[in-house]
């Protein structure tokens, strides 16, 4: 899978029940090939993801498209990738901790 595929899924693989009264903006800045800048504009359960850099995202969440596609796809444990620094995190980190409760893998 490729960035851009994994993003045009969010939506459809947003758990709801996680989101429900949250309103937040993630943006999601991958670097090298198949990387690009996105965010994502979760509001009370929904969840749009739309293509360039957010004006005031909670959380901005920097790596490699490569990295990225790996940690979507379960092959790169989150954490170890933050420790490593391959996944550098600003902003809200009680919003980074829930990410993985938020969505779950595509094709899961």
């Amino acid at each position: 899978m490729t960035p851009k595929e994994i993003f045009a899924e969010m939506p459809k693989n947003l758990n709801a029940d996680a989101a429900k009264g949250m309103n937040s903006t993630i943006q999601f800045n991958l670097s090298g090939d198949d990387g690009g800048q996105w965010y994502v504009a979760l509001k009370d359960g929904t969840c749009q993801v739309q293509e360039g850099t957010a004006s005031s995202p909670n959380m901005t969440l920097s790596m490699s498209a490569q990295d990225y596609v790996d940690m979507i796809m379960g092959k790169l444990n989150g954490q170890m990738a933050f420790m490593s620094g391959k996944l550098k995190i600003s902003g809200d980190m009680g919003l980074a901790m829930k990410m993985q409760s938020l969505f779950k893998r595509p094709g899961a």
